[in-house]
């Protein structure tokens, strides 16, 4: 199976976040074909992570996440490229791992595995899960779409939920209720003005509101508001929860998760850039020193019409045996 069909393949299993099980079970069973020895470590339900080795302690390990967001959408090849949710984030990169893996192989090279893992879209559980069976290996090459350059280093992520507490009332009596909205809103446009953590290669840290909800019904003074905001951090999270010191005057403010930001293993000859986006990385502290590398633009990565240029695609099995190569020749 040559890498196109591969990533379509792998395509059009539905594996949005909770529901890799298929796609863990269709690639589990193709890589053991490959001569691969596979082992499925449980994380939730059905859902696993997958190692394939030939070496039980592999020197390199590359490798991605199986899920992706939703919604699901099927494959299709157009003017060059192939369509379809997780093509380039990050099927169509673990179609060219597995290939680069197989010619490696094929060239009698046993000393390279594959890490494959659940959930990295919601929070890295399964990458979570994988750095307690960590083999021991040198360097981990990970897989998300940098446009196929090398990652120098990745932003972190915050994600902080704000909650404003109200008092219900009859919307014709306002002055006898607390607006939680209201509250969340003036928080909001606080934190509009107020100045966040910098950093001179990775720059200032941003955020965007990912989620708001609130109140009960377009009558009532509303008693409950809360948004969720996520923050690509440059720095500790500490320091980000200490810029929001202001807006605890309308809101309470609760930290729900975080990755730190991370610098990263680069190789000569090869061009490399920062990242605003996390990965698993940061969580797999224990599989090597880290790189990261991938075909495809995270611009479409997420995206309606999410996509990644078959070219390119064959192209980074080329450099992902050549990282592979060239990691091998470093000293340990």
């Amino acid at each position: 199976m040559n890498t196109l069909d591969l990533a379509r393949r792998l395509v059009d299993i539905d594996s949005t976040t909770g529901r890799e099980g298929e796609a863990c079970r269709w690639l589990a069973d193709h890589l053991r074909a490959r001569g691969f020895t596979v082992t499925e470590q449980p994380v939730d339900g059905d859902r696993v992570n997958l190692t394939a080795f030939l070496d039980p302690k592999p020197d390199v390990v590359l490798s991605t996440h199986i899920d992706c967001v939703p919604p699901f959408f099927p494959s299709r090849v157009a003017d060059g490229r192939l369509h379809g949710r997780g093509a380039c984030d990050a099927k169509g990169i673990l179609a060219a791992q597995v290939t680069a893996a197989e010619r490696l192989l094929d060239e009698g090279e046993e000393r390279v595995g594959l890490l494959f893992v659940v959930g990295e879209e919601r929070g890295s559980d399964g990458a979570a899960a994988a750095n307690t069976v960590a083999p021991g290996s040198r360097y981990l090459i990970d897989g998300e779409p940098t446009d196929s350059r090398l990652g120098a280093a990745t932003r972190g992520v915050l994600r902080v939920k704000l909650t404003a507490e109200g008092r219900a009332a009859h919307s014709s009596q306002p002055d006898l209720g607390v607006s939680a909205i209201d509250k969340l809103v003036d928080a909001l446009v606080a934190l509009r003005a107020l100045p966040l953590p910098s950093e001179p290669d990775l720059g200032t840290t941003f955020y965007v509101v990912g989620l708001v909800s609130g109140g009960i019904a377009p009558n009532v003074v509303s008693p409950a508001a809360e948004a969720e905001l996520n923050f690509r951090t440059v720095g500790p999270g500490a320091d980000v929860l200490e810029s929001l010191a202001p807006v605890r005057e309308h809101v309470s403010v609760e930290q729900v998760l975080e990755v730190p930001p991370v610098r990263l293993h680069t190789l000569p000859g090869l061009e490399s850039a920062v990242f605003a986006f996390t990965t698993d990385i940061p969580l797999l502290t224990r599989w090597g020193r880290p790189l990261l590398f991938g075909p495809g633009s995270i611009h479409v990565a997420h995206t309606g019409d999410e996509s990644i240029e078959i070219a390119e695609m064959e192209a980074a099995v080329d450099t992902y045996a050549g990282l592979a190569r060239a990691l091998l020749a470093e000293e340990g």
